[in-house]
């Protein structure tokens, strides 16, 4: 099967470049992204609005409750179901987003330690989270994937119940070769535009609302150990609407690591094998370089 990346950091230009690439490729879109996935996060994610996504069908988007946890091992499985009912359709599946590690989960194939989730462990491991405490849990990963152990959230129980389930399976996540034909883009443009989209995307979020969302999400019981509200714009305003920082101090929070961010998704796309560049700054001519590369690609 194949299936299409167009790949790159926030604010960017990858939701036009795909809309667009879409509709001349007969492809329906797959979202990339680990925020969109939840249910009123609009505005802080960026999330496309059905009228702007021109009769072209979009996938994975509004389906998790904000309360809700989501992994990349969950998205592993959500994704290739999706790839393989856009392909058996005769359609060309478009991967379209930035999280990094739901990118690898594809491209790399990982099969997160071999392991489907499993019931009994899981059951064991939440009793003694119940009995013995995080801490407990926590000793038990160190042991098994130090690794794994620098590199999680080893506040949040979930993330840790996960990570031991795959340490103790197998141990560490594992990659294999992938069955898919993919071709990738990355979609940049120059560093300093970036940053200026960024801190203006930000502004123009604010705007519609941001603050008077992430308040309807906290009146509603999330708080910042939900996943959703670990994201960024989220949990910057949750800090501010908590009285932990200034208004101002939180717009310049949400800029700055808006920023960082862009910059290891731009890391991440450096790392890759086969990528493909294409310059944001001319749509027009981003969108016929990619057309030629595609066609090539589905001409075989």
């Amino acid at each position: 099967m194949k299936a299409l990346f167009i790949l790159g950091p926030t604010a960017v230009g990858k939701t036009d470049i795909s809309i667009k690439i879409a509709k001349r490729f007969n492809g329906e879109i797959i979202s990339c992204d680990s925020v969109q996935i939840f249910k009123g996060l609009d505005i802080g994610s960026a999330k496309i609005r059905k009228e702007e996504m021109q009769n072209v069908t979009h996938h994975l988007i509004d389906i998790k409750e904000p309360e809700e946890e989501f992994t990349a091992y969950d998205y592993a499985c959500a994704i290739k179901e999706k790839i393989t009912q856009i392909s058996q359709k005769g359609k060309l599946p478009i991967i379209c987003g930035g999280t990094s590690l739901y990118v690898k989960s594809v491209i790399l194939n990982y099969n997160f330690g071999g392991a489907q989730k499993d019931d009994r462990k899981r059951a064991e491991l939440e009793s003694i989270l119940e009995k013995e405490g995080l801490e407990a849990l926590v000793k038990m990963l160190e042991k098994h994937a130090p690794e794994e152990a620098a590199k999680i959230d080893l506040k949040n129980p979930v993330r840790v119940i996960r990570a031991l389930e795959i340490a103790l399976n197998n141990g560490e996540k594992k990659s294999s070769k992938s069955n898919l034909d993919t071709l990738i883009f990355a979609v940049v443009r120059d560093r300093q535009l970036l940053y200026d989209r960024i801190n203006m995307r930000v502004d123009i979020m604010l705007k519609e609302g941001l603050v008077d969302e992430v308040r309807k999400l906290k009146e509603r019981g999330l708080t910042k150990e939900h996943q959703s509200m670990k994201a960024i714009g989220y949990k910057e305003v949750l800090e501010y609407l908590d009285g932990d920082v200034s208004y101002e101090k939180m717009v310049e929070n949400i800029k700055q690591h808006s920023r960082n961010y862009a910059k290891r998704q731009l890391t991440f796309l450096r790392g890759m094998e086969n990528v493909n560049y294409v310059d944001s700054n001319d749509i027009d001519k981003a969108f016929d370089e990619m057309s030629e590369k595609i066609q090539r690609w589905l001409n075989g």
